[in-house]
């Protein structure tokens, strides 16, 4: 069980009661020079909260600065990861107006079919999973965030966490199969941005191996019925209105309509 201070637990209700009321806060009011372990704490905390006070149960975790050049941006030599909490889920629609300042990233989305741990390698992980075509929309609740906001502040943050969308999934793909697999993202039918799975850590496997490795260090598991979204293949967009498609050579296609 992790220690609160009172600190820390005025930080946590600052950001539930941005999430809950889809409202902006200072940069200022989650110090800055948070460090890693206490932003993971303050994630939790606001995982927890979300949990007693908004029946969101946790549904999975979000991998974010899964390149160089997503890393570069807020001075990390890591991945991170957010919490994902049932809300959380989308069925492929959201409402601009609910949402902060949204942004949208195409990545691969792992799906569990039984619990992994620390020993299962990259074929173990794939045998326990079903990867489907994904989209994301990252969301903060600080004010003009993207990319000014430091990696504590986006770790406390649920590593921005605001929606994911998945498409069909897919059964039994091999390591083969998601290596260079292209992924492009559709405006309104018009190609707006592609790339390659290379992206994600090399793989997008590699991620979630990632995962579980760090979740392991804070006392916790992917368990059997929980979402994994990887990794971004793009920088992101901004969210606007209007109709997206993302699809993936192989594995299909996943659409989301803004509104």
């Amino acid at each position: 069980m992790e220690s609160i201070d009172f600190n820390s637990q005025k930080m946590a209700d600052i950001l539930y009661d941005a999430y809950l009321h889809n409202k902006q806060i200072a940069k200022e009011l989650i110090p800055a020079f948070l460090k890693k372990d206490d932003a993971y704490k303050l994630q939790h905390m606001l995982t927890a909260k979300k949990a007693v006070e908004a029946d969101e149960q946790l549904a999975g975790y979000k991998i974010s600065l899964t390149s160089p050049e997503t890393q570069k941006l807020f001075g990390s030599e890591t991945p991170l990861y957010g919490a994902l909490t049932t809300s959380a889920l989308s069925g492929g629609t959201v409402s601009l107006e609910a949402m902060s300042s949204p942004l949208i990233e195409i990545e691969l989305i792992f799906l569990i079919k039984e619990g992994l741990s620390v020993e299962d390698d990259v074929q173990t992980i794939l045998e326990k999973t079903l990867v489907a075509p994904g989209i994301e929309v990252p969301d903060s609740r600080f004010e003009d965030w993207f990319p000014k906001i430091t990696l504590g502040q986006v770790i406390a943050d649920s590593a921005v966490a605001g929606k994911i969308i998945a498409g069909k999934p897919v059964e039994g793909l091999t390591y083969e199969q998601l290596t260079d697999l292209k992924g492009t993202l559709r405006f309104n039918g018009e190609e707006i941005a592609s790339a390659n799975s290379s992206a994600v850590l090399d793989h997008p496997v590699n991620a979630v191996k990632w995962l579980i490795t760090e979740l392991e260090g804070h006392g916790l598991k992917l368990e059997k019925g929980m979402s994994v979204s990887s990794g971004t293949f793009i920088l992101p967009h901004k969210l606007e209105k209007g109709v997206y498609t993302a699809s993936y050579e192989g594995i299909g296609e996943v659409t989301l309509n803004v509104i």
